[in-house]
Formats: C-alpha cells, structure tokens, sequence
C-alpha cells in the first residue's frame, strides 16, 4: 500500500467537503447493498458503484491503486474466507455466501472510503453473528474517537468488542488516517492499550476498519496478489466509516444524508 504518512489536521471546510465525498461514497455502497442477491456477479455490483459516482462527478481511488499490478477495478468485492482487496469480476453470489464491500470516492480532491459486509440469501447463525459483531466493533471504536484520547482505546475497544465474542482481529491491516490521498497517518490499528498510543486531535480524519475472522488473525495474499484471505480459510467481516474528530465528538462522514448507514438502506428506499 501507498501511504502518507503525514498526519494532516483538517480545517471546518475541508471537513464539509470530505462529508460530501462521504455522502456520494455511501449511495454507492447502499446501490450495491440493494443489489446484493444470488445470481448477481461482483462485476455488476463494481459498475454499480460507479455509476453513482460518474453522476455525481466522483470517482474511486482504489481503481489503479498502486500495488503488485495497479488495482483494476473502482470497488473491492471479497467473499467468505477473503477478508480485503478481491477482485470484482465474473465471480456469481450464491446463497449462504456473506459479502464484504469497501468502496471509495474522490470528490473535490478528497476521499471517502467506507465498507460493510452483508449475508446472500439464508445465511449461518456463526455468519450472522460475526457480521453483527463487526458492525459492533466498529461503533465501539467509534465512541472513543474523541479529542483527549488515545489511538489505544480506539483499537482496545476494537479487540475487547470482537475477542469478547470469540473472535480475532488482523494484526496485518489497520485503519488509516483520509483526506487528500486514501491512506495518511496515522496507522489506526484493530487492537490496542487503553491510553496509550497517538493523542487524538479535533482536525483529524480516521478511516476506522475493523477486520474480524472466526479461527484465526493469520492471513495470506492468493496468486492475483491482491485478495487477502484467512490462513486457515475460515469466514471473515469488515466494516468501516471515514470519520472527523470535531469538537462535539466523532462526526461519521460516510453516512447518507440522513446519517443512516448505507449497509442499512438496503431494501428500504
């Protein structure tokens, strides 16, 4: 992955337009919520994502991502045991499948980036559980994204949500920091010591991705070099939202207009 490393405190205003980069971000992701079925292919669900971001004048930064080959798709489409990174292609959803969606947008130079995982058709107890209890520890991380504390209990919350389900957190992927360019500082991982770590500031700008896996935090790279799966192929989950850090607490960036979440449209509008 290509990383700034710089940590860059945003102003009011370019807050307001990363809330709108969020916006367009999440009508991408409710478009594809809505249309996750069986049958569908995980191609059809990338043109989805990217008809709403030509209307709204937006595009990825994840299509020609910098990596072992430029990144040739606008969305990362994994299913089951592929935690991150798959490749959207000609690959049909069967029912008892669970999908993971991360989808970015790049509107007036700044970047939303968000994901979530959802269930095809029926779907396990032991699936249903670790979507929930992802989606959980998403919003336990984001409770403690507030000046004053500390990037450690952000990730302790994280760990504490998942591990006290019995489920793991990567320890090779972590949230970032967002804004002009998808990754900056800081690093933001799943796990953590509570009051220890990075102070967080008021300005900045976290994209917070809780990763979890039912046997395992181990994972490995297939032969496209993209798709990372679990080491021992068991199911996985990701769930993120592109935050703020403001002076009234954590502000979610890639909600809709309404602030719901997009994964939760789906089937509603």
């Amino acid at each position: 992955m290509s990383w700034d490393r710089q940590i860059n405190l945003k102003s009011q205003h370019e807050i307001e337009i990363m809330r709108e980069a969020g916006r367009i971000n999440a009508e991408a992701l409710a478009a594809i919520a809505e249309a996750i079925q069986p049958g569908v292919t995980t191609g059809e669900l990338n043109d989805l994502a990217e008809a709403v971001l030509r209307k709204y004048g937006a595009y990825s930064p994840f299509k020609n991502y910098p990596g072992p080959y430029p990144y040739p798709k606008s969305v990362c489409i994994s299913i089951n045991e592929e935690l991150v990174h798959g490749i959207p292609g000609k690959r049909k959803l069967k029912s008892g499948d669970i999908v993971s969606v991360d989808c970015g947008a790049v509107y007036e130079g700044y970047v939303g980036d968000a994901a979530f995982t959802k269930g095809v058709g029926e779907i396990s107890a032991q699936a249903q559980k670790l979507i929930s209890v992802t989606e959980q520890a998403l919003f336990a991380g984001i409770e403690k994204m507030k000046a004053g504390n500390y990037l450690g209990d952000v990730g302790s919350a994280v760990q504490n949500a998942a591990e006290s389900q019995g489920f793991y957190v990567t320890r090779e992927y972590t949230g970032h920091g967002v804004g002009r360019r998808m990754h900056e500082g800081p690093q933001v991982p799943n796990y953590g010591v509570p009051g220890k770590g990075m102070l967080i500031k008021i300005g900045m700008t976290i994209a917070l991705e809780p990763m979890l896996l039912v046997g395992t935090s181990m994972t490995r790279v297939t032969p496209d070099e993209w798709t990372v799966v679990s080491e021992d192929n068991s199911l996985t989950a990701h769930f993120e939202h592109s935050v703020a850090i403001t002076e009234n607490g954590p502000l979610i960036l890639t909600a809709l207009a309404d602030g719901s979440n997009p994964w939760d449209i789906a089937g509603q509008r």
